[in-house]
Parts: C-alpha cells; structure tokens; sequence
C-alpha cells in the first residue's frame, strides 16, 4: 500500500503513461461522520496499487495524473461525489461498467454478478461493512479492495463491445457525460427541508419544531463523537419523540433504552426549546405543488408510457433507464420544455415513429 510521498512520486509515472486505469475508493460512512475517503484502489497494467489517503501525504498530485484518463468505474455514483466533496476531484471521462450492463438489459449488476458471469470468476463478498479507516488493514480486507478493480478492465472490453454491437455504445457514453455532469454538481442544502425526515408529515407545527430541534443536537453529538447520527438516535425514534411532545403528551417511553443520561437530558433540552418556539414562528408543514392533470396530458402520458414499455419490452431494456414516470408526467405536461433535458438516445427512444 501506498503511503508515503517517495511512494507516491515513483508510482505517478506508472499512472501518467497507463494505456487504461480502472478506479475505486472505500469510505468510513457506516463507522465516522462525515465520512471521508479512506482507501482508493488503481489498477493498470502494471498491476493492482492501493493508495492511502489517510497517511501523511498529498494525494493530489494522483488526482492530477488520474484526470487525464478515462476511467473505468462501477457504480461511480457514490465515489464521484465522495471525489468531488473531499478533494475536488472531476474526471475527464469515465466507462461505468454497471450503468453499461444496464444499458445490455441484465438486471443483476452487482460487480460480483458480472464478474462471474463475463469472466467466470466467483470474488469473495468479502468485508462491505468493514471499517476501511483502521489501520493496519487485514490481508482479507486488502485482497477485497484491489478485487474492486482488477477485473474491471476486462469486464469493460466485454461489455463495450456487446454495447457496439447492439449499437448501444453512444447511450453508455452519453449516460456517463450525464453522470459526470451531475455528479459535478454541488448538491443544494434548503436548511428548512433537511431536517424533514420520514414522518415528518404527521407532525403538528409544534411537533416540527421539536424536530428540528432534535435534528440539530443529534448533528452535533454526531459531529462531536464521530458517528453517524442513526447511531446517536434513529429517525424513527426522533420521529415519535416530535409526536408525542407536539401532542403535550410524555415520550420518555420512545427513547431508546441504551441512551446514556447525558444524552437523555440532551433530548430532553431540545424538545423543551422546540416547545418554547413561539407559534408564529414553528415551521409549517411542506406545501407539496399538486397539479391535477387536464384530459389531453392523460392521454399523452397514457400514449408516452405505452411507447416507453413497448420500446423497452422490444430493446429488454428496465423501462425507467429510458424514463421515469416523473419524467413521463413532466413531458405529457410540456414535451417542448422538458424533453431537452432527457439525452439524445432516450428522447429518439420516446418520439412517435415515423
């Protein structure tokens, strides 16, 4: 493994002059909070490297040498936020090899799945759950990571070329422009909607503010003990907590019973200052914008769903890869305004037939 900055300036070259680069990370989010990159596994041609960020050094200048190549990736969802929210991180290019097995009609596209299926290789499932920032790593967890990468390559070439040959190979570049894009894309926090958890709908304008409240010490007990908040109090609990106390009615009995005493008077204090907010003042709950729909949108969703499923049924494609039935409804609604944003092989996908 990778840890120091000698071992880093030897490998860059390696990395800078590979002919393909295939990428993934491990994070702490089930053990720390934040989470934070912990693990980031490269493999090339000249073999499997793991790279720790945690150690004392830089890792920027691997990202500036990972920037000038596609890179191949599975389910880079996760990894290209984590990327981009702790080191700024944007690739040129990547070939996701689950949004392309999606695109060839599996429905099993773990990476497992696909490598024993393509390469007949069985991985071990291996520790998911795993704290990835302890160190030193075991043996197990190190042949788990670099398995994360050293079939991408192969798996990738297969399944870029069954998409060329079903002429699909423009959709998958194009869903990974979309997921780049998106992924780019700093997500915006509405303070008064990110404490409105599973619930929170039931609740009394007394009861939210409780919630809020409550929200707001369990951050920071998360933050201050480096846990994530479902471990300081869940949001079922903190759900019928807010319940009770907007209804005046005792909640002792919905606290967990593993919750220390200085945590106990902590959500005691924060349900008194939800009850405290003056009236005025409590959040109101969320006015959802409902639009009944006229006739003529039902139909051209009625007629935009069947040529959907038809069109997916025909290509054995998951019908939602082609559209949602958000998206439907979006576009029954005003095709001119929202089929710019759908991309060029769902909107031709969509199109009546000539």
């Amino acid at each position: 493994m990778i840890v120091t900055k000698a071992d880093l300036a030897g490998y860059l070259e390696t990395l800078r002059s590979a002919t393909w680069v295939a990428v993934d990370t491990e994070a702490d989010s089930l053990h720390a909070y934040p989470e934070k990159v912990c693990l980031i596994q490269i493999s090339t041609t000249a073999g499997d490297r793991l790279i720790d960020p945690l150690a004392d050094l830089s890792i920027d200048p691997l990202l500036d040498a990972l920037a000038g190549h596609e890179l191949i990736m599975h389910g880079a969802d996760y990894d290209l936020r984590l990327l981009l929210k702790h080191h700024a991180f944007v690739p040129r290019a990547i070939f996701d090899t689950m949004l392309a097995a999606r695109l060839l009609g599996h429905t099993q596209f773990g990476l497992s799945h696909l490598v024993e299926a393509f390469l007949h290789v069985k991985l071990e499932k291996g520790p998911q759950k795993a704290n990835w920032a302890l160190r030193p790593l075991t043996p197990r967890m190190e042949h788990y990571a670099r398995n994360d990468t050293r079939h991408l390559k192969p798996l990738a070439d297969r399944l870029k070329a069954e998409l060329a040959q079903q002429g699909r190979l423009t959709w998958h570049q194009e869903c990974c422009e979309r997921l780049i894009a998106e992924c780019a894309k700093p997500r915006e926090i509405n303070p008064d909607e990110i404490w409105r958890i599973k619930g929170s709908h039931l609740l009394s304008r007394s009861g939210l503010a409780v919630l809020r409240e409550l929200w707001h010490w369990r951050e920071s007990e998360a933050l201050a003990a480096n846990r994530p908040p479902f471990f300081i109090l869940s949001h079922e609990a903190m759900a019928a907590i807010a319940l009770a106390a907007g209804e005046h009615r005792p909640f002792e009995s919905t606290l967990p019973r593993q919750l220390s005493e200085r945590r106990r008077a902590g959500v005691h204090q924060a349900v008194a200052q939800g009850l405290a907010v003056p009236a005025e003042h409590q959040p109101r709950p969320l006015k959802r914008s409902s639009r009944r729909p006229l006739e003529a949108e039902r139909r051209r969703f009625a007629e935009l769903e069947k040529r959907r499923n038809a069109r997916a049924t025909e290509l054995k494609l998951d019908p939602t890869l082609i559209a949602s039935r958000a998206t439907l409804s979006d576009l029954a609604f005003d095709w001119e305004k929202f089929a710019p944003d759908l991309m060029r092989w769902q909107r031709a996908l969509l199109e009546p037939v000539a």
